[in-house]
């Protein structure tokens, strides 16, 4: 039986090519004024867009400044200097250019100018519930996290390594552009890297005990076996503009609510082990959901069968022939052989990194913390729980 849900999607979507050159239109049609600049490290400099944009901005008259330097797995510490130059130049508006981890840090700068009286890293500690939010415009240079469209965004305390999550409405962007074209230059890897989160963030909400929709299910099985051909055609051809278009609209359809009403809310577990992972060494989100994601199938997909065999058959195309049970383990294998095929690794040793039993130890405990002691759907894990799935990933 489907459970109530609340469906929220505020974000204006400007979709293809040439997109990026009405930004300055969008930013004042939201009020802004006075505009934060926000950016990676390279990708989106070296392009020359950083600069198109900055044009734009001056040809419009809207004052910017501008904070590059976004990592992966962007920093609180880049956060507080955004929040330090946003108060001193008065800025009421965000534009995020470039992946999740810029966007992601742009609504982080936003929730702290909107509440200076409070420490930003309360709410990513779930000690506070944000009460405002700067606006936030878009002009996506990557496909996968889904932030451009979602509630969600992840920080991490340079401080002690530890990768949190806050999800609230306010932070959602006014607008996001997407042109697939600004995608081209993605390195390989990291085209791989969002297909994987594209696909995570809609078996998260796919993996579940209840409340499941034939329509929801239908749409998410659409869009997983959508995102995994044509991940292949951009292995063979990066500048497929049709794929890259197709995946680029997926990465917003699959975190911004869509896949998961009318289901228990989603399991979330391999998204909790993977912050704990890439929070402490740094490896790219998509690759380490992909090391993960297995073992973590194994260790729950008992207490979740009819949903394995389902995505086995409906998405990943395995024969209905034999036990439930044999069905969904070909179907772990198939998703897995996905992720070898677009050069994602399948276990903890293939992101060129061995974590050591102490360093398990402390990323199921930090990961128990963060999710208030036990997370998941399909099967609710705990600490010791854990454990054994790094453990298992560790050892392929």
């Amino acid at each position: 039986m489907a459970y109530n849900f609340e469906y929220f999607a505020p974000t204006r979507i400007i979709f293809g090519r040439n997109t990026e050159n009405k930004v300055a239109d969008w930013i004042k049609y939201y009020g802004g004024k006075r505009v934060l600049l926000h950016y990676g490290v390279k990708s989106a400099i070296q392009s020359g867009l950083i600069a198109r944009v900055k044009n734009l901005l001056d040809k419009a008259g809207i004052f910017h400044v501008e904070l590059g330097g976004v990592v992966p797995n962007p920093k609180l510490s880049k956060v507080r200097t955004g929040v330090a130059l946003g108060n001193l130049d008065q800025i009421d508006f965000l534009l995020a250019v470039g992946g999740g981890s810029v966007i992601d840090s742009a609504k982080a700068i936003a929730y702290a100018l909107a509440e200076p009286d409070y420490d930003v890293w309360d709410l990513y500690e779930h000690t506070r519930k944000a009460k405002a939010c700067l606006p936030i415009g878009v002009i996506s240079t990557t496909a996968g996290s889904g932030s451009e469209m979602s509630r969600s965004s992840s920080i991490t305390n340079d401080d002690n390594n530890s990768k949190r999550i806050y999800k609230g409405n306010l932070c959602r962007p006014k607008f996001a552009i997407l042109n697939p074209e600004l995608t081209f230059t993605l390195p390989d890897y990291q085209t791989a890297c969002g297909c994987v989160d594209i696909l995570m963030h809609t078996m998260e909400r796919y993996f579940t005990q209840g409340g499941n929709m034939e329509i929801t299910d239908s749409i998410a099985e659409g869009l997983m076996r959508t995102v995994i051909h044509n991940a292949k055609i951009l292995v063979e051809n990066p500048v497929n503009y049709d794929a890259r278009a197709e995946i680029m609209w997926a990465s917003s359809l699959s975190h911004n609510g869509l896949t998961g009403c009318g289901n228990d809310g989603g399991d979330f577990a391999s998204h909790a082990l993977e912050h704990e992972l890439s929070g402490m060494f740094g490896v790219s989100h998509g690759a380490g959901l992909a090391a993960i994601w297995g073992s973590w199938a194994r260790y729950v997909y008992k207490n979740c069968l009819p949903r394995f065999k389902k995505i086995a058959v409906n998405v990943m195309n395995v024969d209905e022939v034999g036990s439930d049970e044999e069905i969904a383990l070909k179907g772990i294998e198939a998703v897995e052989n996905f992720f070898r095929e677009i050069n994602m690794p399948t276990s903890i040793k293939g992101l060129g990194i061995a974590p050591t039993d102490q360093q398990i130890s402390d990323m199921a405990y930090r990961c128990a913390v963060a999710v208030g002691g036990s997370r998941g759907s399909a099967k609710k894990l705990h600490e010791e729980d854990m454990i054994k799935i790094y453990q298992a990933a560790n050892k392929e």
